[in-house]
């Protein structure tokens, strides 16, 4: 699984920042590592220089293998809050799509009778004597 790392001009995009960033998500999703082909965090701060309340957005991209991209994002006063609380929520959705996977992967799907035509007039022919002998016939 890869693991990008953006931030905007106005987050101070460190190496230290990519690298905290890195490790807390391959904490918390890397059990799901072997189904990811990348994870792409994108770090902001939407209000610029002006100072507000939950002005920092983290937003999480996650590529399972053979299925939609999962996207999730998250607001907060500073990064540390934005990342974790993005983090938490990926966490979550990766967690409800490949436990829906795996449902569906192990409830058994009926297949079809394939007898061939010839057994199947025998046991036809067999519920008839049976019937007509319940019957009395």
């Amino acid at each position: 699984m890869q693991i990008q790392v953006h931030s905007d001009n106005r987050i101070d995009g460190s190496a230290r920042l990519a690298d905290w960033v890195t490790a807390s998500v391959s904490n918390k999703v890397g059990r799901f590592d072997g189904e990811l082909t990348r994870i792409t965090v994108h770090i902001s701060d939407e209000n610029g220089e002006k100072a507000g309340a939950q002005d920092k957005r983290c937003q999480i991209e996650a590529r399972p293998r053979g299925q939609a991209p999962i996207s999730v994002s998250h607001k907060a006063d500073s990064v540390n809050l934005a990342v974790d609380g993005a983090i938490e929520k990926l966490h979550a959705a990766l967690t409800s799509l490949f436990g829906k996977l795996r449902s569906k992967r192990a409830t058994p799907q009926m297949a079809p009778a394939t007898t061939d035509p010839d057994r199947q007039d025998e046991l036809l022919e067999e519920d008839l004597d049976t019937e007509e002998q319940v019957r009395g016939i």
